[in-house]
């Protein structure tokens, strides 16, 4: 029998499908200027058609979570990456503002719904492993979104917007190849502590429990959008936070996502070792304690560099949260991973649908400082219901248990 070993092909396969997926919206974020010229938008439309993706990613999480609850979710990352290669493509072709919002809406499914997919596979591969792995996938994500973010531009104004779309889109499909021939395959996968499905007087009692596990997968929901609401205020607002309010420049009102962004990807990588270390609840605590610091930090600097500091803080709070979340939804009693997802990623990342415009109202009447403060209550919050993190820790406990299933991956 083959040794048990925390890096099976199936684990590089998931990782590179996060990979894609962030290296793919990193190239989304230079088009934006480039189609809005094109199109002719004004701020409001350009508002509107970025407004399309979020709504595209919400309306496909919870078809693609009841798709993996059929068939597993292999097939819908697979589907959801090739069908991603051609949609941004579909963008810079569209002739017409209300074509290239179907297609960012387009966009914004083939996103959302390999979302969902791809972390319900890596709550599937997590389960057969002796250590966690959910952070570091979220890790690559983030290293993919800084590589298309990093290259995207220079790209488009080599080749133009339509052979960057093209060039990203075949990168997507070549990926495809690998991610194909090692993604772990869980369709048949049973349900976690799956409750039984019985007659006579217990069937009061299954449905019950899969009430109780439903609105267990929406509260931990809600942690994931507590979560995601700062760091939407981060990607949104920190560069005008900085200008309008600490007097940075231009190219010094960048610095507060950089430092953000770096931070949080570097200890997405740290989170597994951290969560294995001190559980998940701990974990997530620890994190909410750093959050909150970043957070007191960014509202009271008196200039630029505590700011920074602030924001790096930041990232380190809010760099493990969303992925103990989902790697917590994926291992609920009673529910397929599929539909646990979606459940906590619809609800978690209608954050950064909900941030940039509350928080844009707000910051309007009091400030940005008050803003950042009032956010501390997201951190509370989630610390208020870090107990239902606990069944993160299950799939690293079941795989010690039961090594023999690593060998098998």
């Amino acid at each position: 029998m083959a040794a048990p070993t925390s890096f099976p092909p199936s684990r590089i396969a998931v990782s590179l499908a996060f990979l894609v997926n962030g290296f793919v919206l990193g190239n989304w974020t230079p088009q934006v200027p480039v189609q809005a010229e094109r199109l002719g938008l004004t701020e409001s439309r350009l508002g509107l058609l970025i407004l399309a993706l979020g709504v595209g990613a919400v309306v496909a999480m919870p078809i693609v979570g009841a798709a993996i609850s059929r068939f597993g979710s292999r097939r819908p990352v697979l589907l959801c990456q090739a069908l991603l290669a051609f949609a941004l493509l579909a963008l810079a072709l569209s002739p017409s503002p209300a074509l290239a919002a179907a297609a960012v809406f387009f966009f914004g499914m083939t996103m959302g719904g390999m979302d969902v997919a791809m972390n319900a596979n890596a709550v599937a591969v997590e389960r057969r492993l002796p250590k966690a792995m959910m952070s570091s996938c979220h890790g690559f994500w983030s290293i993919g979104g800084f590589a298309g973010a990093a290259i995207g531009g220079p790209l488009i104004a080599l080749v133009g917007s339509v052979w960057h779309t093209a060039i990203v889109g075949a990168v997507v499909l070549v990926a495809l190849v690998p991610i194909s021939r090692a993604l772990r395959e869980d369709h048949g996968d049973a349900p976690t502590g799956a409750v039984p499905q019985v007659g006579g007087g217990h069937a009061a009692l299954a449905l019950g429990g899969r009430r109780t596990a439903v609105l267990a997968a929406v509260a931990i929901g809600a942690c994931a959008l507590f979560g995601m609401v700062p760091e939407g205020a981060t990607i949104d607002w920190s560069a005008i936070y900085l200008r309008q309010d600490l007097g940075a420049d231009v190219v010094s009102s960048g610095f507060a996502f950089a430092a953000f962004s770096a931070t949080m990807a570097l200890f997405r990588f740290f989170g597994d070792g951290i969560r294995d270390r001190l559980g998940a609840v701990a974990t997530v605590r620890v994190s909410v304690g750093f959050g909150i610091a970043g957070l007191l930090v960014v509202a009271l600097a008196p200039g630029l560099p505590l700011a920074l500091l602030g924001f790096a803080i930041l990232g380190v709070g809010l760099s493990n949260l969303v992925p103990i979340a989902f790697s917590a939804a994926g291992n609920i009693e009673g529910l397929k991973p599929g539909i646990a997802i979606s459940i906590a990623t619809t609800i978690g990342y209608s954050g950064i649908l909900i941030a940039p415009s509350a928080i844009g109202f707000f910051a309007e009447h009091f400030g940005f400082p008050p803003v950042f403060l009032a956010l501390c209550a997201c951190l509370v919050l989630i610390f208020l219901l870090s107990g239902l993190m606990r069944g993160a820790d299950r799939a690293a406990a079941e795989a010690t248990a039961s090594p023999a299933r690593v060998a098998a991956d």
